[in-house]
């Protein structure tokens, strides 16, 4: 088997659990009805992008996620990545991986590096001290690989998602005073945030280096990163790549990662997308990265860019219960086998 194409898609699954099962503080979560509205949504976005690979976020039952490919018709197209035994107690990543193409067993790594640590006393006289102790993924990055083809190279693939950028709760803390912190709930709990994505952010970047450098090993991000493509967590995952515009196979990065968002809008005249919408705030949280074995104007190029469309027209409407689709807009590229 040797494919000449091979698609990536991301997906967040808006809760997707069993009906009448808990989400959060839902205790009784979806009813009957928007629960077969959502697998049918779904199945009806999978049988049209038919895609190779897919990463989704906020699946709480394995389950729900088997019912979606039998609505879809494609349950003996794809093996299903999901942690054992998954149902219902808290939010993973998934993917589903189209037959044949898998290779080995995939991990979902919980844990930062052993060598990770954001502690500094500070590099300059004006600086003051600074340590972070976070150690795990707020959600367990997931991690395969794939073979497209019978001679080529393994595909690393990792599927994210990080803490999102609502504030953390901060009114259960033991240092937490209504009297000192209410006006500022908002404000320290954004803060809290921010620095658990960034940490998570640095880690992954961590994983991914030790994957690549020196190695030439192709590797592809997919998630919801909650930050858009220009964000600090974006730059510290990417390494902010060069960018080419020359068409010479002269570029690409040994560490670097390629944005399929920025790689569509040197294809085309428009340079907006979104696939989140908040306060009516549009914004680009789902993303797709790829290394320079994925990027055209590389020396190492093998697989070259076809193109990437967003499925957000459904985020016209505020309440996805209605019609069951999710409340994230789905991000969908292409590549061709086409060695530099």
């Amino acid at each position: 088997m040797s494919r000449t194409r091979i698609s990536f898609a991301s997906c967040n699954l808006y809760n997707l659990n069993e009906p009448g099962f808990r989400l959060y503080r839902d205790a009784d979560g979806w009813s009957p009805d928007e629960y077969h509205k959502k697998i049918a949504w779904m199945g009806s976005l999978l049988s049209h992008l038919q895609t190779d690979v897919w990463a989704f976020q906020e699946l709480w039952h394995g389950e729900s996620l088997q019912q979606v490919f039998t609505a879809a018709d494609l349950a003996d197209d794809y093996e299903l990545l999901v942690p054992p035994n998954h149902s219902g107690q808290k939010i993973v990543c998934a993917a589903a991986v189209r037959s044949k193409i898998l290779v080995e067993e995939p991990e979902w790594i919980d844990a930062f590096p052993e060598h990770f640590k954001l502690s500094s006393g500070g590099d300059d006289p004006q600086t003051s001290k600074i340590s972070v102790q976070i150690d795990s993924f707020s959600r367990p990055i997931l991690h395969f690989q794939v073979k497209p083809r019978a001679n080529g190279k393994r595909i690393h693939v990792y599927v994210c998602h990080f803490k999102s950028k609502g504030p953390t709760g901060i009114h259960r803390e033991s240092w937490y005073s209504k009297q000192v912190h209410a006006n500022h709930r908002e404000t320290l709990g954004s803060a809290i945030s921010t620095i658990r994505r960034t940490a998570e952010a640095a880690a992954l970047r961590m994983i991914l280096t030790e994957q690549m450098k020196g190695t030439d090993t192709p590797v592809v991000v997919l998630g919801d990163l909650n930050d858009s493509q220009h964000s600090n967590t974006l730059n510290i995952i990417t390494g902010q790549p060069n960018y080419l515009l020359s068409g010479l196979q002269e570029g690409g990065s040994d560490v670097d990662l390629y944005s399929v968002g920025t790689l569509q809008e040197y294809r085309s005249q428009r340079d907006v997308y979104y696939t989140h919408v908040y306060n009516k705030t549009r914004e680009s949280l789902d993303h797709i990265l790829v290394s320079q074995e994925f990027y055209d104007n590389s020396r190492k190029r093998i697989w070259a860019f076809k193109g990437m469309e967003i499925i957000n027209d459904h985020l016209n409407t505020d309440d996805h219960k209605q019609n069951g689709s999710t409340d994230h807009g789905i991000v969908h590229a292409e590549f061709e086998y086409r060695p530099a």
